[in-house]
């Protein structure tokens, strides 16, 4: 006989014994099991045959567990990871690109090109946190179609804009469809098992990596010949093939089980498991006590407040401090170093405000170059995720970013200089990522959508900010501006230490904290004997 039991964490293992003392047994399909005759209330024996071996219990997280990592996940992984890469990396590259080209060809004054940038925040900054709820009220499935379809259509629309207001709003519009690209993370996350979640997720950078570099390649063989407007348009197309993909997506079966729809996500786990090559539980599904889902108040409970707080403040500076390094680059590249960039101030100042340059061939293969070295930030990152806990690999993000920013206060040459910003960004890169694994995880499946979003929300604003810190400060002060950006890494590293809950080994929440005491209790009364730890506690 196999049995699998399940522990609260959402590990699973296998025995061979018969009978494990003290573990909760759950029957596997296809597996003939030896039952008890049960006693009705005159007396009378049910034969064992036809004795109801479905009383054991179990969790979606039990289920996934049980069934593990296998084909479904495979694609689901390319999928998510192709709604990354066009949705998200290749619309945000695309402003380092389209931004000098439109300023030499409408003859932009600077603030007008910087708007251009900031615009696309402000629509993800207003939109992430509606994206949230729409996927936690009407599902996962439901708000990345919608959204994935919204910047579709205006990203195409952007390409036949006749003047700069209208390319400004639409622009924007894209940037308001770009807000919910983050919920593919919440749907990609629910149907991972926890030992693989952290890996798999971190891999979606891989696919950010790929975008970035797929949209340079891009321009270099467009910009030259068909002009920036079919390079929009080009841009928008592969959202149509992702598109295409969500039919084949299924919705997050933790989803339906607390909206109430027990079938549909029975039937979905056993989709997975079809396709898995695995066995499905037998067992009651449990259907947890449905409640408000997508509610603000939700992610300032008591359990929670603290650590959505933190939480805003880790985004909201991981946002700020990766686009401004990206706009930083630039021009300590140009100078050459620090100290340079800070002799001839005045010099730089009236570069960037008289001429026009287009982006030459160099600058294109410095693009490139800048964003290959994010790859070492997510090796790193998935090598020392499990090994230290998501709360520490956060903190060792920014400190290595911060210690990075404070080293070019040297004078040191361009190599030193070029070693130094890819360090600082694969840091924050992998930071960025880290992010993404904590967060999806710790959070109940009722706000978990919604505090993806609002802490998306809270990266747009440092995303927001930042150019006028590394533009702007950057011609009054650049030994100031390299102080903030440390600065405030450093904080981001304090408040990744002070995070209450470390989700490292700790499978994910369906309810929330005060709500899970009560389903224990109840699931208690179905399986006697049952025990599980509570992973909902704070460590």
């Amino acid at each position: 006989l196999r049995v699998v039991k399940f522990r609260r964490t959402g590990e699973s293992s296998r025995s061979e014994e018969e009978v494990i003392s003290g573990e909760h047994e759950v029957q596997i399909e296809g597996v003939q099991t030896e039952l008890e005759p049960v006693e009705l209330e005159d007396g009378a024996a049910v034969p064992k045959e036809f004795a109801n071996p479905t009383d054991d219990t179990f969790l979606v997280e039990d289920a996934v567990e049980a069934i593990g990592f296998g084909k479904f996940q495979w694609k689901l992984s390319v999928i998510t990871g192709l709604a990354w890469a066009s949705n998200y990396a290749m619309e945000m590259m695309i402003l380092s690109i389209l931004a000098p080209q439109l300023h030499c060809e409408w003859r932009l004054p600077s603030w007008q090109v910087a708007l251009l940038t900031s615009v696309v925040f402000v629509g993800m900054m207003s939109s992430s946190t509606l994206w949230g709820n729409i996927s936690d009220q009407y599902g996962r499935k439901t708000g990345l179609k919608i959204s994935v379809l919204w910047t579709l259509y205006y990203g195409i629309l952007s390409g036949f804009a006749p003047v700069y207001s209208w390319i400004l709003v639409l622009r924007g519009l894209v940037g308001f469809g770009i807000g919910g690209v983050p919920q593919s993370v919440t749907l990609y996350a629910e149907f991972l098992p926890m030992k693989a979640r952290a890996k798999c997720i971190l891999l979606i950078e891989v696919f950010w990596a790929i975008g970035t570099v797929f949209e340079v390649l891009l321009a270099v063989l467009v910009m030259p010949t068909l002009g920036w407007r079919w390079l929009l348009i080009l841009s928008a197309l592969p959202l149509l093939l992702f598109a295409g993909l969500c039919f084949w997506l299924p919705e997050s079966a933790r989803y339906d089980v607390l909206s109430g729809n027990q079938d549909k996500a029975i039937a979905t786990l056993k989709r997975i498991a079809t396709e898995n090559g695995a066995p499905m539980p037998l067992g009651k599904l449990i259907i947890s006590r449905q409640e408000d889902r997508g509610k603000m108040r939700d992610l300032f409970t008591p359990h929670f407040r603290w650590t959505t707080l933190l939480l805003w403040f880790i985004w909201f500076s991981n946002a700020f401090s990766y686009y401004g390094l990206v706009l930083l680059t630039t021009e300590l590249f140009q100078a050459g170093d620090v100290c340079s960039i800070s002799s001839r101030r005045k010099e730089v100042k009236a570069k960037c405000s008289l001429t026009c340059e287009y982006l030459t061939e160099e600058d294109y293969t410095d693009l490139l170059w800048t964003t290959l070295s994010e790859f070492p930030g997510v090796l790193v990152t998935l090598w020392v995720i499990d090994r230290i806990g998501r709360r520490k690999t956060m903190a060792l993000a920014f400190l290595v970013f911060s210690l990075c920013s404070l080293l070019l206060f040297l004078c040191v040459g361009r190599n030193v200089l070029t070693v130094l910003l890819f360090i600082a960004r694969a840091f924050i890169s992998g930071g960025f990522q880290a992010a993404y694994v904590y967060t999806p995880e710790v959070y109940p499946t009722a706000t978990r959508a919604l505090g993806l979003g609002t802490c998306s929300g809270m990266a747009r604003v440092g995303a927001l900010i930042t150019p006028f810190i590394a533009q702007v400060m950057l011609e009054s002060s650049v030994y100031l501006t390299l102080v903030v950006y440390s600065g405030c890494c450093l904080l981001a590293a304090l408040a990744s230490c002070f995070l209450p809950i470390e989700t490292k080994g700790r499978g994910l929440q369906e309810s929330s904290h005060k709500e899970w005491g009560q389903e224990m209790v109840g699931r208690g009364s179905h399986s006697p004997g049952v025990t599980r730890s509570n992973s909902g506690s704070q460590e």
